[in-house]
């Protein structure tokens, strides 16, 4: 037997041999302690690998909840995954339970990308306390009122362009987003058209679902594949990962160089970042000055987009919704004046209406994420230590013992029979306990202010056919991490009980 024979055959009665073990060792723990219900696995191996995809995660987890009930557990090789699935389960691990539930699960394919630099990402720790009190000193909402002014001046330019370019609303929404987080986080203007920031995010933003969906990357069940070589069967991930690492790098360090560089020539634009560099004195590490803007910038940017965009979705598809949002606004602001933040209480069903776009759609339909810190029990049921709990938010907002017909578009269930709002506040959608959106006021104040102008001075309405009759409207959404409505087209045009000339003036004035 030649050398080569020898190690070949050595080298496969090992894997043999560690095979047996790890399937006898799991047997013998499958048989000790009963995981909670789930569906039967295709192989001893594989686990659920099989069964579940970035494209198909949806409605999987949906037939597991409708299947299993609101806990499910699946595994994925030998890593085990836990699906929670409604807001009462969520409560108990995520907020009655948080000690043991605060921290994220690895991911080697977001360590490969460089997406391990985000606050929300970070494992349960001092790192993490650290980032996360400068994010709560500044989303706190006392701090709120300080950023109207930039908010109030995007939005305005958003509706500006789209009395002259309507078409082009995808454009302006991603505008809107990225301006509104550079001029906060950065003091930076960004370019009309092309800027490259803006490219930075949304190059970097469309490669988190590769780092974080269960199975989406061979090297986050079988971490060893990162030793292996490109042409290795499988292990195309490295150059995606390189190439967004480089992405990933210029978002960390290319726009707080530009406020260094602005710093050191006596400009200290008033934002985020000229705060807490500033600060530096004060033993916060240039490393965490980066890690926070840069996850105010990543995090702030997608989502918006998606909110923002949703909100012109439901509006084409629910145009009676729309009229009464815009009798609301009209019988309580009038005709001749924008409406602001302090109109906010004063607007019930306005509000709603935002309430439900959160719901009816949620910007991330699976959270983010948790892992358990330690093994526990849940009705009887085991929760390995390790586990991957997935806040299942899109189940939660569709069930049904809470939203009556919850496929429907109607803002009316979050009112009162008197017209007033009630305590459903969707906020769950923002994630839960110590790991909740630090940023969610902001958010709320972005894509309230934008909807509730764009409902005042524009109707939106699904296209027409060559007929005169209007077109289907029904493009789904996109399977990321972020939910994005798939391109639509609508038209969108100025009301003609609103004097435009005279708005026009109001947005002149506040730009």
């Amino acid at each position: 037997m030649s050398l080569l024979s020898s190690v070949l055959s050595v080298t496969l009665l090992a894997t043999l041999c560690l095979i047996f073990k790890w399937r006898k060792a799991h047997s013998v723990v499958t048989q000790r302690r009963l995981y909670p219900p789930g569906p039967t696995t295709r192989s001893w191996i594989f686990g659920n690998a099989g069964d579940i995809s970035v494209e198909t995660q949806c409605d999987r987890y949906t037939e597991w909840y409708r299947k299993y009930g609101d806990v499910t557990y699946f595994r994925i090789f030998k890593e085990h995954f836990i699906l929670v699935s409604s807001h009462e389960a969520a409560v108990e691990f995520f907020e009655k339970r948080s000690k043991n539930y605060s921290t994220r699960p690895f991911s080697m394919m977001a360590q490969l990308m460089g997406w391990n630099f985000p606050t929300s990402f970070k494992p349960y720790g001092e790192q993490w306390r650290a980032e996360r009190r400068l994010l709560q000193h500044h989303f706190k909402p006392d701090a709120m009122p300080s950023y109207h002014a930039i908010q109030t001046r995007q939005v305005n330019i958003m509706l500006q362009r789209l009395l002259t370019e309507p078409d082009e609303f995808r454009n302006h929404i991603r505008n809107l987003a990225g301006a509104i987080i550079m001029s906060t986080v950065y003091g930076y203007d960004i370019a009309p058209k092309d800027d490259p920031y803006v490219k930075i995010a949304e190059t970097a933003t469309s490669k988190l679902g590769e780092a974080m969906f269960p199975g989406a990357s061979p090297v986050n069940v079988l971490p060893f594949l990162r030793y292996f070589p490109d042409w290795f069967p499988g292990c195309g991930f490295h150059q995606s990962a390189r190439d967004t690492k480089v992405v990933i790098d210029a978002m960390l360090n290319e726009p707080i160089a530009s406020v260094q560089e602005r710093i050191k020539r006596g400009i200290n634009d008033p934002c985020i970042a000229s705060q807490l560099l500033s600060n530096q004195d004060v033993s916060i590490e240039s490393q965490v000055v980066k890690n926070v803007c840069s996850t105010i910038y990543a995090a702030g940017y997608d989502t918006t987009i998606s909110a923002v965009a949703t909100f012109f979705y439901a509006m084409a598809n629910f145009h009676d919704v729309q009229l009464k949002a815009q009798t609301e606004i009209e019988s309580v602001i009038g005709t001749d004046r924008l409406p602001s933040f302090d109109d906010r209480a004063t607007l019930p069903y306005v509000e709603a209406l935002f309430r439900e776009l959160l719901r009816w759609q949620p910007v991330v339909p699976f959270s983010l994420f948790h892992a358990a810190s330690e093994e526990d029990a849940y009705n009887g049921y085991h929760i390995p230590k390790g586990a991957t709990i997935i806040p299942n938010i899109r189940a939660m907002t569709r069930d049904p013992s809470r939203y009556m017909e919850p496929e429907i578009f109607n803002p009316s269930r979050f009112l009162k029979l008197d017209g007033t709002l009630n305590d459903d506040d969707v906020q769950y959608v923002f994630g839960f306990g110590r790991r909740i959106c630090p940023g969610r006021y902001f958010a709320s104040d972005t894509v309230w202010l934008s909807i509730v102008r764009v409902l005042f001075l524009f109707d939106i309405q699904r296209k027409k056919d060559a007929f005169g009759n209007y077109t289907a409207l029904d493009s789904g959404y996109g399977t990321g991490l972020v939910a994005h409505p798939l391109p639509f087209e609508c038209t969108i045009s100025p009301r003609p009980r609103i004097d435009k000339q005279i708005i026009l003036d109001s947005i002149a004035e506040e730009l």
